[in-house]
């Protein structure tokens, strides 16, 4: 399949076009082909300077095959077919993508919620293998899996060296960790940003070891690597000059459509490289995931192969580089650094700090209405009667160009299906997930406003939107659901449970969004199942 872009919108395709002269006029294309870091600004170039390694991951992830076909050997001689990613963001997205759109299982866990942990480690704990990934090596919902799957393995008699695989950056505290654990390590290009790893081992051991074919994947990358460096028929030129050409004329909404591609999940993924790259300086492209019931004139619609103001067209492995060439284009054009994310830290600090306290400040509700309480200010100068006038009250105080954010620190898998989720099998969820789409709350209140409305799982969306929520333009309104915890999972050698974890995260966001004066309410769930039912049944009174 041959890659391309295509601009079906007359007046979109007249701002590229200009804006495309102007970046072939600079010599643009060329030298971002060549790597050049000094492309977005005095200030960005130190940081440019080792992040552009995705440019030739296509050719240079080829030097990985032979140990990782090797790791792969070694699992399917021990029969391990469940494969287990502890990864966050970057190190976790593009495999889910990848392993889907190959129809290969992965069990993702980007979560700290207990229950889905609990449930990936009932799931065939004697066949399964982990691959933990983390860049910095710190990252503390990885570092928890981790000693979380070290105790199940040697409770249950398996030598964890027998089962966990490490994928970290030279250098990290991961590496010597795994190394004094006799733990198999892949290092991973260390000028390679988390958002831009898809093709770097971030991307392909866990795809390779859930059975997916990563050496197409990166024959079609390389197939569209010589297209980046022309100034005709390059698409991650097109695409990146149609975003930021577009952001830059107020069009900043990018809604990413995938429903007839062959593609699985792309949009997700982009999600996280857009609004991580781009939401900064009070500037961005907010992506909106799923069809957006609303056509705004501050809206771009991108689709996965067909339809759309701007289609791209590829396989997998080109579609990967075509949106990160476009990204970097992007930032150019709206005058941003396309590789730091300066508001990440934010919430991490916070819930560091809520960690070591002894209690976490939950704060007293606003209003209980049955099974879901409310926290933080409503807008609005009265106290809200129910929940159906607390999330009206929400929709109403979304700002002209702005967006509401829902943000769910839940049980992916399982939140919107609550009743079936305990003692479930994992196809009975598969299942159940399909058709309990969480779409479905963010679909509800979006056809209940003229307003972009996007939906995120915490803490998965602190790697992703949650830099473009702090960073971008301040025009958000946020909605934040947690929920009551029936049974919790010990970190062994922490002194905090997954659960008192998953809280501390939501805390710590919350308090980063109050500080800048948006609008954030925060429902509590102290019964999940009734919760959301209740949650489903106020937003279709709204």
């Amino acid at each position: 399949m041959t890659a391309s872009v295509t601009i079906g919108n007359e007046r979109l395709a007249e701002q590229a076009a200009e804006a495309v002269k102007d970046l072939v006029a600079a010599g643009f294309h060329q030298a971002l082909s060549n790597g050049d870091p000094g492309l977005w600004g005095p200030d960005a170039q130190a940081e440019a300077a080792v992040r552009l390694g995705w440019l030739d991951l296509p050719r240079n992830s080829r030097e990985l095959l032979p140990e990782i076909g090797k790791l792969v050997e070694r699992a399917r001689a021990q029969g391990l077919d469940h494969v287990v990613l502890a990864g966050m963001g970057g190190s976790s997205l593009a495999p889910e993508v990848i392993t889907t759109t190959a129809d290969v299982p992965l069990t993702v866990l980007d979560t700290t919620d207990p229950g889905q942990v609990r449930r990936a480690l009932a799931d065939r704990l004697e066949r399964t293998i982990v691959v933990v990934a983390s860049k910095s090596g710190g990252t503390v919902e990885t570092d928890s899996h981790r000693r979380i799957y070290e105790q199940a393995f040697r409770e249950a008699g398996i030598d964890p060296a027998e089962r966990i695989v490490v994928v970290t950056d030279p250098g990290s505290p991961l590496e010597q960790a795994a190394i004094e654990a006799g733990y198999p390590v892949i290092l991973a290009d260390p000028n390679v940003g988390g958002r831009y790893s898809a093709l770097s081992a971030f991307g392909l051991v866990p795809s390779a070891l859930a059975g997916a074919d990563i050496e197409k994947l990166l024959d079609d990358a390389e197939a569209v690597r010589p297209l980046l460096a022309q100034a005709e028929g390059n698409p991650g030129l097109t695409l990146g000059a149609a975003l930021g050409a577009a952001a830059a004329a107020g069009r900043d909404k990018l809604v990413l459509e995938d429903s007839l591609a062959e593609i699985n999940g792309l949009p997700d993924w982009i999600e996280q490289l857009i609004a991580e790259s781009t939401g900064k300086q009070g500037r961005g492209i907010l992506p909106v995931v799923g069809a957006d019931p609303n056509d705004t004139d501050d809206e771009l619609v991108a689709g996965i192969e067909s339809g759309g103001d701007v289609t791209v067209s590829g396989p997998l492995g080109a579609q990967f580089l075509i949106w990160e060439y476009a990204t970097a284009v992007a930032g150019r054009v709206l005058g941003i650094d396309p590789f730091n994310q300066p508001n990440v830290a934010e919430s991490k600090e916070n819930t560091a700090k809520i960690l070591d306290r002894a209690e976490p400040p939950v704060g007293t509700p606003v209003l209980v209405d049955g099974p879901v309480e409310v926290y933080g200010e409503v807008p609005g100068s009265s106290a809200p009667k129910d929940l159906p006038e607390v999330l009206t009250r929400l929709l109403e105080a979304i700002p002209e160009r702005g967006y509401l954010a829902v943000m769910a620190y839940l049980d992916r898998e399982a939140a919107f299906d609550a009743p079936h989720a305990e003692g479930a099998s994992f196809e009975e969820m598969t299942d159940a997930w399909s058709a309990a789409d969480p779409a479905t709350l963010r679909g509800l209140l979006a056809v209940r406003t003229d307003r972009p409305v996007t939906f995120g799982w915490g803490p998965r969306f602190l790697h992703s939107t949650g830099q473009y929520h702090k960073g971008g333009p301040q025009n958000g309104v946020f909605l934040q659901l947690t929920g009551a915890n029936e049974a919790d999972v010990e970190v062994p050698g922490k002194p905090y449970t997954l659960g008192r974890l998953q809280l501390a995260q939501a805390l710590g966001d919350l308090g980063a969004l109050a500080d800048r004066g948006r609008p954030v309410v925060r429902l509590h769930l102290t019964d999940r199942a009734a919760g959301v039912a209740r949650l489903l049944e106020a937003a279709r009174e709204v």
